[in-house]
């Protein structure tokens, strides 16, 4: 409560003893006003000082931002951006010797924030100059109209950054950002696959994968806490090279369509190389194709993709299943006298062959008879037919490390009649990948157990899958395939590679037309697939070409014997030593010896 300038007390006191009551209020006024500008005081003190306070830490937070700028390095604008960032970093891929397949650069995206330009119509004609891709007309038209924010291009080369500095335009700016570098081209890119940008912004871009290994393992690839450990293939680079150029030359020398070749590890599964042509460059890999035939398509995998009917090879299939149930043995005869007569249909042998009235079952594998074929499939039956090649892995896509695999089913007959089973027999009615053949081989011819193939490399004991036959029908099955590679009457004489004992089977097949009505006269898809060693099988090698043709002749050959064996004869002579396998020149039996001195 204010202090009264008149107090009444006071007043009364004052008159009694004869003072001035004036004097008291002139007082009391003066006091209140010396308390008065006291306040005032201090509240205009309080108030210079929290303004002194605020000035200063201004000045401070200034002064600390200038010095960041000062010592940070000098960087583009960062676009502000919500959510979680973008993960751009992803694991390399090595071949199983540690070799670089698939790893990460650094490059730089080039974008425009059309309001910061200066030259507009300058800046649209000289980028239209660096990048011949571009159209002027639409830059000009996006760099003069509404738009703040522009991508020009997601990936530049060095080169083409200089070139873009040198116009000298503040409205073209860059981003840094990883992008997967295959440093190998061409070689192994049906199986790597390729990548693309998933989330994007200005300073990175997520990488995520498109096909192959890339898109099956995306999700080790880009997990951080495996930006040190590679994922390790089993192919060999140095082997998937000779390979792919062996596949090449002979592609091009037979004029055929496309090529595949499949080199498997016998025993564990894994894959060593395998190569599918024609191919591709995964660093620019091509988005779109203008052809009617996916299957001429160069992103297409024929060793993995490609389904084909693979004639003779499947003969070996129906012998070592005879010898397994006890049905026959190598040298049991085998009615052979062409046609085999079921119902209204006729089999015949390849360009009316006749073989004469019985053959041996190790002879109907040499001499590649249809037939004969044909008779022992009869004892088979159709269940017991269709029990054997599940087993083998012909009814389900290959379980492979490859995003484009679950979709390569074989294509089975839709009513599995014994038709079905005498023509399926001899590679007929049933489809296949080059893949699934390799597969198959492995499991009959490495002992007779099954094998899961595999691209990632195996460490360790590899434990051995189901048996599908006997080790005695397996090693009797290896013999008939030598045979059809080192006596006279084989189909696969070419195959013969000095040092290495080669043991295969032929198999040439009519293309079917593409709109299902029959087949072509001309046209074949040959295949020719291996084991070597053949004594102690140590790996599978299946070769296929489309529309081959040796024309060295009087006329042309388009079977298996002219056309897959030669290439995949030069395969395996210079793929073996390169796999650390060393020549072994077989000993001539004893009666082929002749004494010639005693000393």
């Amino acid at each position: 409560m204010r202090t009264p300038l008149r107090p009444l007390t006071r007043i009364l006191k004052a008159r009694q003893t004869g003072e001035n009551p004036d004097a008291i209020e002139r007082e009391n006024r003066r006091l209140r006003h010396e308390e008065m500008r006291d306040r005032a005081r201090l509240r205009a003190e309080g108030r210079l000082i929290v303004m002194g306070l605020c000035f200063v830490s201004a000045f401070v937070v200034v002064g600390l931002k200038m010095g960041q700028v000062a010592t940070s390095v000098p960087e583009e604008p960062r676009a502000a951006a919500s959510g979680t960032p973008i993960l751009a970093q992803r694991a390399d891929i090595v071949d199983r010797k540690g070799r670089i397949l698939a790893t990460n650069r650094t490059t730089n995206s080039l974008y425009a924030q059309p309001h910061q330009m200066v030259d507009p119509l300058h800046a649209a004609k000289e980028l239209a100059r660096i990048f011949p891709d571009l159209d002027q007309d639409r830059l000009i038209s996006d760099f003069t109209g509404t738009r703040k924010f522009l991508w020009i291009k997601k990936k530049i080369a060095p080169e083409q950054q200089q070139a873009v500095h040198d116009i000298g335009e503040p409205g073209l700016l860059f981003g840094p950002r990883e992008e997967r570098l295959y440093p190998n081209g061409k070689l192994a890119a049906h199986l790597l696959g390729g990548t693309k940008f998933g989330r994007e912004g200005v300073m990175s871009a997520e990488i995520v994968g498109q096909s192959g290994v890339e898109k099956f393992a995306d999700e080790y690839l880009r997990d951080p806490a495996n930006g040190d450990k590679p994922l390790q293939l089993s192919i060999d680079l140095t082997v998937q090279s000779t390979i792919r150029e062996v596949l090449y030359g002979g592609m091009l020398m037979l004029d055929a369509k496309g090529a595949a070749a499949v080199l498997m590890d016998a025993n564990s599964g894994e894959i060593v190389s395998m190569v599918s042509l024609p191919d591709f460059d995964p660093n620019s890999r091509p988005e779109y194709f203008e052809g009617n035939n996916p299957a001429d398509n160069p992103r297409f995998n024929r060793a993995v993709q490609g389904v084909y009917e693979l004639g003779s090879t499947f003969k070996i299939f129906a012998a070592a299943q005879a010898m397994e149930l006890g049905l026959a043995n190598p040298g049991t005869q085998i009615p052979a006298t062409p046609p085999f007569r079921w119902g209204k249909h006729k089999i015949g042998e390849f360009e009316g062959h006749n073989y004469g009235p019985t053959l041996s079952l190790r002879d109907m594998i040499v001499k590649s008879s249809n037939v004969a074929t044909a008779h022992v499939a009869q004892q088979i039956g159709v269940t017991r037919q269709q029990d054997f090649l599940k087993s083998l892995g012909f009814f389900d896509p290959v379980p492979i490390e490859l995003s484009e695999a679950p979709s390569a089913k074989p294509l089975l007959p839709p009513r599995w009649s014994e038709l079905s089973t005498l023509t399926i027999a001899f590679g007929h009615g049933l489809s296949a990948s080059p893949l699934h053949l390799a597969t198959a081989y492995a499991s009959l011819l490495n002992g007779g157990t099954q094998v899961t193939p595999t691209l990632v490399k195996r460490t360790g004991y590899v434990e051995k899958g189901p048996r599908v036959v006997r080790s005695e029908v397996s090693e009797a099955s290896r013999q008939m395939l030598r045979a059809v590679v080192s006596e006279p009457e084989g189909t696969a004489n070419f195959a013969e590679v000095v040092g290495y004992q080669v043991a295969g089977k032929t198999g040439t097949a009519d293309k079917p037309r593409e709109n299902g009505k029959g087949y072509y006269p001309d046209k074949t898809i040959t295949t020719f697939a291996s084991v070597f060693p053949a004594d102690k099988p140590r790996y599978i090698l299946v070769v296929t070409l489309d529309e081959p043709t040796e024309t060295t002749g009087a006329k042309p050959r388009r079977t298996a014997g002219w056309t897959a064996v030669p290439v995949a004869a030069e395969i395996i002579r210079r793929a073996a030593p390169l796999m650390g396998l060393r020549p072994e020149i077989e000993s001539r039996p004893q009666a082929a010896l002749t004494l010639t001195s005693t000393h």
